[in-house]
């Protein structure tokens, strides 16, 4: 049973999605809490919206540490060095939030997402 209607949509877009355009919605959601965020600092339920937006992201992360941690995992290990440390350093940003909160410190988290988001929506060329 869904809590909300948007559920119904969300559950059945992610039925439609590849894991690429998942991982990519996924990913801008996240920017786009964290940067709701940003931009209404000043609100009075900040803490709260503050503190699910960074769950979200760190919940996404985390899932990313287990799939790339698995040894059947098919990208090249250098790719998956490379974006594990990237979630370490998301981690220490989003820990650095929770502890001093700041709103420019959410940037380089929102620029990662949609970034990261806008690359997974991109074909990859053939050679």
């Amino acid at each position: 049973m869904y809590h909300k209607p948007s559920d119904v949509y969300v559950n059945m877009q992610k039925d439609a999605l590849s894991g690429r355009e998942l991982e990519a919605s996924v990913l801008a959601r996240a920017g786009v809490m964290l940067k709701q965020v940003q931009d209404n600092w000043d609100a009075h339920d900040r803490a709260s919206k503050l503190l699910e937006a960074i769950k979200f992201n760190q919940k996404i992360w985390s899932f990313f540490q287990a799939e790339l941690s698995d040894p059947g995992n098919p990208l090249p290990k250098p790719l998956k060095e490379d974006i594990l440390n990237l979630s370490i350093f998301i981690d220490k940003c989003l820990f650095e939030v929770m502890a001093f909160p700041d709103k420019e410190k959410l940037s380089v988290v929102i620029d990662i997402d949609f970034n990261l988001a806008t690359g997974l929506r991109t074909k990859p060329t053939e050679q």
